[in-house]
């Protein structure tokens, strides 16, 4: 498709010796929530750390709106209207709030402006009450709550979060989902990895597994069946041919659930 946002194609990554991601292809198009699922250690963080060149594939191509970045800087993807949180969040904690928020503030890379101060203080009020507080000084919850405000400072076209709620309290995770619940009705493109499956499944109107570096499925909310939470059976054509038959893709769905709790 032409209006993929970011896209990979027979993409191979690999650690030393180790073969993380397998010729893996990957899209994402613009306005999409998007979950990325798959056990701890299936190549999800890799993925997304790939995509912002910071590892690099050993073969295979990334693009960006066409264009192809896989062996782009870093920067040159997020001037590019890529913004990534990292898991562990990575704010400055030696600069306030207003800080961290001020200095990342620029026009996105089609010149828009969407995202200014006040309106990231509108969207997280929590971070208001606490402009002059040291990086540091911020719960777990709040310091994901600026991270995410700071991404959006640079106006970007692609959010990429890695483990969005990991290790929040339980009404501070309902604030980040609310957050980006919001996010995603103004139109922001999300590409979000959570252990969270259920919620996931709620927010983001696709989603892909990723099972030992390879795609195992790709598909919609849909087809996921709420009743049983097994793989509705229209789903089965969008195993990834060749890699996987249709019943050893119920079983990587079966087990990415088993692990959420939601079997």
């Amino acid at each position: 498709m032409k209006d993929w946002l970011i896209s990979t194609q027979g993409l191979n990554t690999y650690y030393g010796a180790s073969h993380i991601l397998r010729h893996v292809d990957f899209h994402l198009q613009p306005g999409e929530t998007l979950g990325l699922m798959g056990r701890n250690g299936m190549g999800k963080s890799t993925l997304l750390k790939t995509l912002m060149g910071l590892v690099r594939p050993r073969s295979g191509r990334v693009t960006l709106r066409g264009v192809d970045v896989t062996h782009a800087p870093t920067y040159e993807i997020a001037c590019g209207g890529v913004a990534y949180v990292p898991e562990g969040r990575g704010i400055f904690g030696n600069l306030s709030v207003k800080e961290n928020l001020v200095m990342a503030a620029r026009p996105g890379a089609r010149g828009q402006f969407d995202w200014t101060y006040e309106r990231v203080l509108e969207t997280f009020p929590r971070l208001a009450e606490r402009l002059q507080h040291g990086g540091q000084q911020l719960s777990g919850g709040e310091q994901q709550m600026l991270t995410i405000g700071r991404a959006l400072m640079t106006n970007p076209d692609v959010l990429i979060l890695d483990e969005a709620t990991e290790g929040l309290a339980p009404l501070i995770r309902e604030e980040i989902w609310k957050c980006l619940g919001l996010l995603k009705q103004a139109g922001q493109t999300i590409l979000v990895i959570d252990k969270y499956v259920e919620r996931l499944i709620r927010i983001a109107e696709h989603h892909t597994i990723i099972e030992r570096g390879r795609v195992a499925w790709q598909g919609s909310s849909a087809g996921f069946d709420p009743t049983g939470w097994t793989v509705a059976p229209d789903v089965a054509k969008n195993c990834a041919k060749g890699l996987y038959g249709s019943e050893n893709m119920r079983r990587v769905v079966w087990n990415t659930l088993m692990v959420a709790g939601l079997s």
